[in-house]
């Protein structure tokens, strides 16, 4: 028997395990755990092996191979083990399925019309076993037989063994209608889930090497893309240095302009002095001249001796 991993100890106050009903076990568990127990539960993958008010012993088929479980309800906590590795606390999808499954289990059965059709309905009541306890193998499995389970045992390992492989499950015996056929049929629908997770891997795989190789596309772009802004950078460098030197030359330019300015200033004012000078020394000159006609004229005019 594999070794059962305990889990947390859940403090209840039910005093029965029959009275833990779904809203109380969701308040506990985790969601995720919850909901794959449920459908495990509406899949009938739990087989109550024996239980009572306070202790269930059970096994459930779970998605990598079959797995047992003890719960048992003892000084106000409920405390569970499971033989799976799963991290999920405070108890595992497996014992969450086992106490949907119980708690399905003894429920009281609707009232019907008849007597007739209740007892046609009604399932098998459970036999106390040892020490008190209610075996439910045979009202969970009334119509199993020694001769069909030997067989099934002999194809279970090696169908549990495949799904754990990923190969091909191998064929299973062919039994009649009843439990053994149910579990025989969880466990290929099983394969086939396992089958669909892997063409959705495949297709999924296809799809990121899709994407890989766009995303490489974009990488070459990209880096194409940075080669040409590094070489962008460069020339508006260049073309800053040219900028810069093209400044310095317009600033000499503003200069010698500058002093082309005050130099001309200079030279008009100097050209004005000069005609200023000019027109005075022409105003002599008439000065001259008249004085030299007078000088002339007197000259003319003075008697000869």
């Amino acid at each position: 028997m594999s070794s059962l991993k305990v889990r947390n100890k859940i403090p209840c106050s039910a005093e029965r395990l029959g009275l833990l009903d779904p809203q109380m076990i969701q308040s506990v568990a985790d969601a995720n755990a919850f909901n794959i127990g449920r459908q495990y539960a509406a899949e009938n993958r739990v087989r109550i092996v024996e239980a009572d008010d306070s202790q269930i012993s059970s096994a459930v088929i779970g998605n990598s191979g079959l797995y047992e479980q003890t719960i048992r309800l003892k000084d106000g906590h409920l405390l569970s083990k499971c033989s799976c590795a799963l991290p999920e606390e405070p108890m595992c999808r497996h014992c969450i399925a086992v106490l949907l499954e119980y708690h399905r289990w003894v429920q009281p059965r609707q009232p019907q019309k008849s007597s007739v059709a209740k007892s046609a309905q009604a399932p098998p009541k459970p036999e106390p076993s040892a020490g008190g306890k209610t075996s439910m193998t045979q009202s969970s499995a009334p119509d199993v037989k020694l001769s069909e389970v030997l067989p099934f045992l002999e194809w279970l390992r090696p169908a549990m063994n495949a799904l754990e492989a990923g190969t091909a499950v191998p064929d299973a015996p062919q039994f009649g209608p009843g439990d053994l056929s149910a579990w025989i049929q969880v466990i290929k629908n099983q394969e086939h889930r396992r089958r669909e997770s892997e063409d959705a891997l495949m297709s999924f795989e296809t799809k990121m090497r899709d994407r890989e190789a766009y995303i490489g596309r974009l990488t070459q772009q990209l880096q194409v893309s940075i080669a040409e802004t590094k070489t962008a950078q460069e020339t508006l460098q260049l073309t800053q240095l040219e900028v810069d030197e093209y400044k310095e030359i317009l600033a000499h330019v503003a200069e010698l302009a500058g002093e082309v300015v005050r130099h001309d200033g200079q030279v008009r004012a100097a050209a004005n002095e000069l005609l200023s000078k000019s027109s005075q020394l022409n105003t002599l000159t008439g000065s001259f001249k008249d004085l030299a006609d007078s000088l002339k004229s007197a000259s003319s005019k003075r008697p000869a001796k």
